[in-house]
């Protein structure tokens, strides 16, 4: 059985050097190099490659980004490869398919894809394991300021700036933003404690509003009230929420 691999690092020495070292390695075949996290995206769905060499450190998009768009459930097997040691340890802890530190040492390599030569499929608790491993070196305390979102026919960066409200879709979000929206496979509490929290305000449990974009208060029945935003969209600001105004009256 043949392993197909994609390289993902924006530096093509890097990537010149894990092709140098794959290519002695019996059973791998490197069927495509991506030089940034959108490119990885694309070349993930498109070439379904069995295994990602994924670097962290990239512009645009991240390595985690990458795994965020693909889904971790969808995600191929992974190695992470970078420069950055600082989450190493933790890493290994939950048990992720492996993370290795540039320069790559050629026997650590060697052990590394042995491992997924032994396991070619890489999935069951591997879905854990990347799960668990993103959320120990993605942690809350990182805000977004893009999102990926995709679309028919193509991936799309919203800046998160640019969101004027996020609704509750049963098990997505959608990101309303300037002339479009956008559904995406998060929940509420997730994407709203990755946001700026002195910018993005929860006004009910299925609505988060982007201050910039909130015009005036005003009120309506049982104690709740209406929020107006700027194009004229008027959302409910629940009695639960409405200390979330308490500081400018």
């Amino acid at each position: 059985m043949t392993i197909k691999t994609l390289i993902v690092d924006d530096e093509p020495l890097a990537r010149q050097r894990i092709r140098q070292l794959i290519v002695h390695e019996a059973g791998f075949e490197v069927v495509g190099e991506a030089g940034n996290g959108l490119e990885a995206v694309t070349l993930i769905e498109t070439l379904n490659p069995d295994l990602v060499l994924l670097d962290i450190q990239m512009p645009e998009l991240d390595g985690f980004g990458v795994i965020e768009a693909i889904g971790a459930d969808q995600m191929p097997p992974t190695l992470f490869v970078t420069a950055y040691d600082a989450h190493a340890l933790k890493a290994f802890e939950v048990h992720a398919m492996d993370y290795l530190l540039k320069p790559i040492d050629r026997e650590r390599f060697r052990q590394a894809l042995s491992w997924v030569r032994e396991h070619p499929q890489g999935r069951g608790n591997e879905d854990t394991r990347l799960k668990s491993l993103m959320s120990e070196l993605a942690p809350p305390e990182t805000k977004l300021d893009r999102i990926m979102v995709k679309t028919s026919d193509r991936w799309v960066l919203v800046k998160t700036s640019m969101i004027k409200w996020i609704e509750a879709e049963e098990d997505y979000v959608r990101l309303q933003v300037d002339g479009a929206s956008y559904l995406v496979r998060h929940t509420m509490s997730w994407i709203l404690a990755r946001l700026d929290q002195e910018q993005f305000k929860r006004i009910h449990r299925s609505t988060i509003v982007n201050l910039d974009f909130v015009q005036e208060l005003q009120p309506w029945n049982s104690g709740d009230l209406l929020v107006i935003m700027r194009d004229g969209t008027r959302l409910t600001l629940s009695r639960t929420y409405r200390n979330v105004f308490a500081e400018w009256r």
